[in-house]
This record gives structure tokens, C-alpha cells and sequence, in this order.
């Protein structure tokens, strides 16, 4: 029979996975994976976005632990993903858990807001140059991205800054780029200048999860997550509209909402107002998975796993893009990562699949590029982004598909092979 502190123990590591960001559907498999074959089939595991319920399935007693809801850094969540191998393989049990949960949640990167403010900017750089947006423009994303993390920082210490932060930080990066670009007659604005300073608001981690959940059996969850990026979406285009509104800035029309459309750009303009070169764009991926790193408290080590991912994302991107079209290539590459994503997390201690998966779909999921369709109002990317959703829905059920069948066959040969020999 199950003691009160396992039960405790498995309900507070569901909390630490839940706020890691790992998906509902991973965290009660990684749960029902790390307890031995006794716990197994004694308890019932159910999970919710904040919530875990271990149930006792001889007595139907039940217990809740709900998530504190603190989104832990990179690092921690790679120390979490190794207690859970740990767990697994059975070389750490549940009673020792709980003092390493305590840890690992008190772990906190240095200088959070500094560390939040720079890798804004450096994401908001890496966005421009990747979308090769003009000179001045990447400059200029480059500084809105320091000013409007700084905003972001003050406002998310605000009791109920979570619903007004989006519209808040879209708007005053609107303000801030159309107003420069009045004042110092840049000329029409590329939509990636305003919308890449604000792209670390983007809810990727969420429409991610939601992805996951929807091509599992956690529907209801998904679906919800997925109503609520949407309407977080929604806002950051309402504060587009609005800044826009109030500086009477142009947009750019003709700027690149999607990585295929990059490779076509060009322009006889010289100077600030001219293009970087198309090889600029590596630079632009480096910098933003950089930025990524630093902004989510990773380490060397994860910033270094996250620039692989996302150079390895952008080409592919790239060049199945020009074979069968972005919205195809979209899917397929997520099909190739969630798998590689799975393959990393099962053979190395380096980090759970979130932080190989997530960093990367920054550039696959249609959050940015839903947030530019969504702006710009105009039908092709109103069609491109939804195109892109179901692409990555079918592809990440094939890449799960895939890689359990994978895993069901390697359990099944490992069973089967002490009786062979």
C-alpha cells in the first residue's frame, strides 16, 4: 500500500514538470514512468495545467497537489528532467525526492531582470536580422527590445499584470518604433521591427503544449490553452493596432512574414535603409537562440544545445521550404524534431525534450507568425498561419506516433531478451 509522503511526492513532482513546462499528456507519462511497478498499479494518476490528483484505486481516496505556478528556469528544468532518470532507473526513490524538489525549486538564476531585459534585445535583434529586416530597422529593434524588457520587467511585479502585459508591452513597442520612425523619416516600418521586441511574450511554450495535448486524448486542455494563446495573441495585435493608430506609422507591406518569404526579399536601396546579406540571417538565429538562453536562465551548456536546435530548425525550414512550400515544411521538420527532441531526452542527461523542443519551435509554431498575420489582417497570412497550425498538429502526432512505436518495440525486445539468452 502507498504511503501518504510517495503519494505527496509524486503529486509535487507533477507540480515541478507542470511548471517546467512540460505538457499534461508528458507529465503524467513521466510520472506513471518514474514509480516502481508496485505504485503503478496501486495508484491513478490525473493531471490538469495546475493540478495533479493521485488517486488510490483499492480505497478511491485521492489527493490534490496543486502547482505553485512558478515557471522555472532552463537549468531547473534539466536538473528535473535528471531527478526524473533518476527516478526511473531506480537509483533515487520517492522519499529522497522531496529534498531535491526543495532544491531545485530554490534554485533561481542571478540578476532575473537583467538577464530578462538583455535577452529581450537580443531576441528582438535576432527576429529583425533573421527576417532581414533593413538596418536601421535591426538597430532599431535592438534598442526597443532593451526599453520595452525593461517595461515588461516593471509590469510583471504588478498584482494582475498578466492580461494587461501584452497589449501593454505591443503598444509601446509600437509607439517607440513608429515614433522614431516618423521623427527620423525611415520610411514605412517591416512589421518583424515592431513585433520582434515583443516576441518574448509570444506564447510559443503554450501553443506548444496545446499542439501535444491536442494530439493526445488531453483535448479539453489543449484546446483551452490554445483559446488562450489566442486571446493573448489578440492583444498584442490590439496594441499593434493601437500605437499604430496613434503615430500614424506605415507598414510595410512587401516585409517578410515567414522565413521562405526571407530568401526573395531584395531592394536597390544602399546604406541604412539596404537589406543584410542572406547569409546574415545564421547570425540572426545564433543571436536569437542566444537571446533565448539567457532570458529563460540557461547555462552554457543549454545555450550551446539551444543554438544547435534552432540553426538545425532554421535549415530545415529552408531548404524543405523551397522543395514543398512553408506550410509542408513546417510539419515535416516538426515531425524530424519532436522525435530527435524524444531521442536526446531518453539518451542523454542534458536536458528533458521541452528545452530541446520548445527553443526551436519559437521558429516553427504560428505565434509570431499568427501575431503578424493577425496585424497585418491580410487573407494569405490569415491562411498561412492556420495552414501552419494543422501542419504542426499532424506533424507532431506522426513524431510522436513514430518515436512510441519505436519505444514500445525496444521495451519489447528488452523483455523478451532475458528469456532468449
Amino acid at each position: 500500500m502507498s504511503s501518504p509522503s510517495e503519494r505527496l511526492a509524486v503529486g509535487q513532482l507533477g507540480a515541478l514538470l507542470l511548471d517546467a513546462g512540460v505538457s499534461v499528456t508528458d507529465t503524467r507519462t513521466m510520472l506513471v514512468d518514474s514509480i516502481p511497478q508496485t505504485l503503478r498499479d496501486e495508484l491513478s494518476i490525473a493531471v490538469l495545467p495546475a493540478n495533479v490528483f493521485i488517486g488510490e484505486t483499492a480505497t478511491a481516496n485521492a489527493s490534490i497537489v496543486e502547482s505553485p505556478k512558478e515557471d522555472l528556469s532552463l537549468l531547473q528544468a534539466a536538473r528535473t528532467h535528471r531527478l526524473m532518470q533518476r527516478l526511473a532507473a531506480g537509483t533515487n526513490t520517492l522519499q529522497e525526492a522531496a529534498a531535491q524538489i526543495a532544491s531545485i525549486r530554490a534554485e533561481r538564476p542571478r540578476h532575473p531582470d537583467l538577464r530578462w531585459v538583455l535577452g529581450n534585445a537580443l531576441i528582438s535583434a535576432g527576429l529583425a536580422t533573421l527576417f532581414r529586416c533593413p538596418w536601421w530597422a535591426i538597430v532599431l529593434a535592438l534598442v526597443v527590445g532593451i526599453l520595452v524588457g525593461g517595461v515588461m520587467t516593471w509590469v510583471r511585479r504588478l498584482p494582475g499584470s498578466v492580461a494587461i502585459l501584452p497589449f501593454l508591452a505591443a503598444f509601446v513597442s509600437t509607439l517607440l518604433v513608429g515614433g522614431a520612425a516618423q521623427a527620423l523619416a525611415l520610411g514605412d516600418v517591416p512589421l518583424f521591427a515592431i513585433c520582434a521586441p515583443v516576441a518574448l511574450l509570444v506564447p510559443g511554450a503554450l501553443i506548444t503544449n496545446s499542439l501535444l495535448e491536442l494530439t493526445s486524448v488531453d483535448t479539453v486542455t489543449g484546446t483551452s490553452r490554445l483559446i488562450y494563446g489566442t486571446i493573448m495573441l489578440g492583444f498584442m495585435a490590439a496594441g499593434i493596432a493601437a500605437g499604430v493608430a496613434i503615430t500614424g506609422v506605415q507598414i510595410n507591406a512587401a516585409s517578410a512574414s515567414r522565413i521562405g518569404e526571407t530568401l526573395s526579399l531584395s531592394t536597390a536601396a544602399t546604406g541604412w535603409q539596404g537589406f543584410p546579406p542572406t547569409w546574415f540571417a545564421w547570425l540572426g538565429v545564433v543571436v536569437l537562440a542566444i537571446g533565448v538562453g539567457v532570458a529563460f536562465g540557461a547555462d552554457h551548456v543549454l545555450i550551446m544545445v539551444t543554438i544547435v536546435m534552432m540553426v538545425v530548425t532554421y535549415g530545415m525550414l529552408v531548404g524543405l521550404g523551397v522543395l514543398v512550400g512553408d506550410v509542408a515544411a513546417a510539419g515535416i521538420t516538426a515531425c524530424i524534431l519532436f522525435i530527435a527532441a524524444r531521442l536526446l531526452e531518453r539518451t542523454t542527461r542534458i536536458a528533458p525534450a521541452v528545452a530541446f523542443f520548445q527553443p526551436a519551435f519559437l521558429l516553427l509554431v504560428p505565434g509570431t507568425v499568427g501575431l503578424v498575420a493577425l496585424t497585418s489582417l491580410e487573407g494569405d497570412s490569415l491562411f498561412a498561419a492556420l495552414g501552419t497550425f494543422v501542419s504542426l498538429c499532424i506533424g507532431t502526432k506522426l513524431g510522436a506516433i513514430v518515436f512510441d512505436v519505436g519505444r514500445s518495440r525496444r521495451r519489447g525486445r528488452d523483455t523478451l531478451s532475458p528469456t532468449a539468452s
